[in-house]
């Protein structure tokens, strides 16, 4: 549960991208919401974050994918495999996946090479498909999804997560610049946006620090957290490169940072 006045926990597990680096594992975030784990992409690295994190993977309640690309989604064969070890524990709560659509013919063509070696019990497995090229809306127990395309692969989507209470976190996934995620960041409390890349090595479907910042600047979010970072990131100075377009409180994500809200 979630301690009195905090309505969600976020860990960032993964800050990184598809380089390996010592420093940084591949995209995923954690967020608690009361009993309600949830985690957002599964690049490599994202199970042993996890545990670090202080949580196991038969914790987490729900994963959202942003779109699927190996870097967010590298670890789910592994994930859904050791779900299936039973020797001293085993899942005993269901799990949901969700992402857009698309999604349940992804992991119907990785159990065709896996069979039932990743296949887990219907009763504990489900899947939730939203539309990937318009704005999406579900609903769940103690909190409320709604998504929207972004501009990087077919299929990419970004979420906004709100708490019954009506705190919000919004996470972009890998996008370039995106009028639909100005909409959905709108007046959240926190933007967990991608600025992969800084600002002179600018490439297709990917942002910078500054176009993040502008983004945030437009949505008023209260806290702008960048994360995805390339390791040309490293080696510049991020927070001025975003502090050019967005003055409002800023985090550069780290592996295993955590944020209450």
């Amino acid at each position: 549960m979630t301690s009195q006045g905090v309505e969600i926990y976020v860990s960032i597990l993964g800050s990184g991208t598809c380089v390996p680096s010592l420093r940084r594992s591949s995209c995923s975030v954690l967020m608690q919401i009361n009993d309600n784990l949830l985690l957002f992409d599964s690049g490599a690295g994202t199970m042993r974050r996890l545990l670090e994190a202080g949580k196991t993977i038969f914790d987490i309640s729900h994963i959202f994918y942003s779109h699927l690309h190996p870097d967010h989604t590298g670890e789910l064969v592994s994930f859904l495999f050791a779900n299936k070890y039973s020797r001293t524990t085993h899942r005993r709560i269901p799990i949901t996946f969700v992402a857009a659509k698309g999604f349940a013919a992804f992991y119907k063509s990785l159990t065709a090479v896996y069979g039932d070696w990743i296949e887990l019990d219907p009763e504990l497995f489900s899947i939730v498909e939203l539309d990937k090229s318009a704005v999406d809306t579900r609903r769940f127990n103690d909190f409320t999804v709604t998504s929207c395309p972004v501009e990087h692969i077919e299929g990419s989507i970004a979420y906004r997560i709100t708490s019954a209470g009506g705190k919000a976190v919004v996470y972009s996934g890998d996008t370039d610049f995106s009028e639909d995620l100005v909409t959905l960041s709108k007046n959240a409390d926190i933007l967990i946006c991608e600025a992969a890349n800084p600002d002179d090595l600018k490439v297709k479907g990917h942002l910078t620090p500054s176009l993040a910042g502008e983004i945030a600047t437009r949505s008023n979010v209260g806290q702008l957290v960048l994360t995805h970072f390339y390791p040309e990131c490293d080696q510049v100075d991020i927070e001025k490169e975003c502090r050019k377009t967005y003055a409002g409180p800023l985090v550069l994500a780290e592996d295993l940072m955590k944020i209450e809200l």
